[in-house]
């Protein structure tokens, strides 16, 4: 629910439903959130988290009528359950994602059933776009039922795999290498994620498109602003190991005890899974000891009014991951805001900020190399001022959600064209 694929589609089906297109948006596992109006269908969900649960862990559960599964697949009946400490951890999930992945021979073919039924009561759409190669299962029964071609967005499932214990990453890489062939084209949300993919899931060059991210504008103003004072960095992302705000805590040490930065503001912001709250803990705890606890604030999450108001109280963004992104919905938001930010080099950042203009590339992750590249701009607030301006400006020429959905429009008539 909480997620940067998610925020991703719900924004690319309203544009294309803007444009003038028929887009049906159905919600997985969870209902979608978003911090703009959520087009998805609603009342149901389909590959229900409980249900699928129940599925990998209860044979007998693979058998029970509809009605039951209807109250399970509610969106508030989900809500309620994984409002709690329910982990989606991939070290725990291993071998209810290779049963998914096996598709109609797994536990979860109840669940494939009650899509199918859906799909064919409905229109047939010209096109079905998957959002994940971990639902790959889904493409040669759709495809047989509907007789359509389908795609599948490349947005971030390499860190899923890669967490997961063996034998269940082995297996599950192997399940969906076996059905690249049911899928018509691949659609990466960034250069060197194309690449990356190719490479990873051995899918051949011919079959992969890419259409950047984009990002809605309207409310994100860009209009020049003073210093803030104290100076404010700011780490707007989810607060999760892979994200690195525990590197960000350690450039802010460099930048304060040894850099020479006068007392300043690390502002932080963006959903914390129950499992994740020691790690905050931990992050908060160190500053403390080293006499630097006041000057950190987590936010929390926060809606899109909020968020808005996050980028404007800070002078620069930094998200350190050590996960090579190749997304980062935040820093294009932080950059149409007027924000210069701060990443490694590596993953799709370097491409970001090369179109736009809008930050720095630091050499990697680390603290000291973060607390670097951010003490460069510290020093020079002209510079900093005009790397936000480029970034505004080159968010707006490249990475709008307008630009993204005809990148999409380009490729869905490309596949629609090959297979007539």
């Amino acid at each position: 629910m909480y997620c940067g694929s998610c925020l991703r589609d719900n924004a690319l089906a309203a544009e294309l439903i803007r444009l003038g297109h028929e887009v049906t948006l159905l919600p997985f596992y969870t209902p979608t959130l978003t911090d703009e109006e959520n087009v998805s269908r609603q009342g149901q969900v389909f590959f229900g988290g409980i249900s699928v649960y129940l599925d990998q862990h209860s044979s007998w559960f693979r058998r029970t009528p509809r009605l039951l599964d209807r109250v399970l697949d509610a969106p508030n009946v989900i809500k309620a359950f994984t409002s709690g400490s329910i982990s989606v951890d991939a070290k725990d999930l291993g071998a209810l994602t290779v049963s998914t992945l096996r598709g109609e021979e797994g536990h979860q073919r109840k669940e494939i059933d009650k899509l199918l039924e859906w799909v064919a009561a409905e229109p047939p759409p010209d096109i079905v776009n998957i959002p994940y190669t971990l639902l790959i299962c889904l493409a040669a029964p759709l495809k047989r039922v509907l007789d359509r071609p389908i795609v599948i967005t490349l947005q971030g499932e390499d860190l899923f795999f890669d967490a997961m214990v063996e034998p269940y990453r082995t297996q599950a890489l192997e399940l969906t290498r076996r059905q690249l062939a049911d899928v018509d084209m691949f659609i990466a949300v960034s250069d060197y994620y194309a690449h990356h993919m190719r490479d990873y899931l051995r899918i051949p060059a011919a079959k992969i498109r890419v259409a950047p991210l984009g990002v809605n504008v309207a409310d994100l103003d860009s209009a020049p602003r003073p210093r803030q004072d104290p100076f404010t960095i700011g780490y707007f992302a989810r607060v999760a190991p892979e994200k690195g705000l525990h590197n960000l805590a350690d450039a802010y040490r460099v930048l304060r005890l040894e850099k020479g930065l006068p007392p300043s503001r690390l502002l932080a912001a963006g959903y914390l899974a129950p499992e994740h709250k020691p790690y905050l803990e931990r992050i908060a705890e160190g500053l403390r000891q080293a006499g630097l606890g006041e000057e950190f604030v987590y936010r929390g999450a926060l809606d899109r009014a909020r968020k808005v108001r996050f980028f404007h109280d800070i002078d620069v963004l930094s998200v350190p991951s050590p996960y090579r992104e190749p997304k980062g919905l935040y820093l294009l938001e932080a950059m149409a805001c007027g924000v210069p930010v701060v990443q490694p080099n590596f993953g799709a950042f370097p491409e970001m900020i090369d179109r736009t203009g809008g930050g720095l590339l630091a050499r990697s992750e680390s603290g000291a190399d973060v607390a670097d590249a951010i003490d460069e701009l510290w020093q020079d607030p002209a510079r900093a001022a005009e790397l936000g301006q480029r970034g505004a400006d080159g968010v707006r020429r490249h990475y709008t959600v307008t630009h993204m959905a005809q990148h999409v429009l380009d490729i869905y008539r490309e596949v629609i064209g090959a297979r007539s």
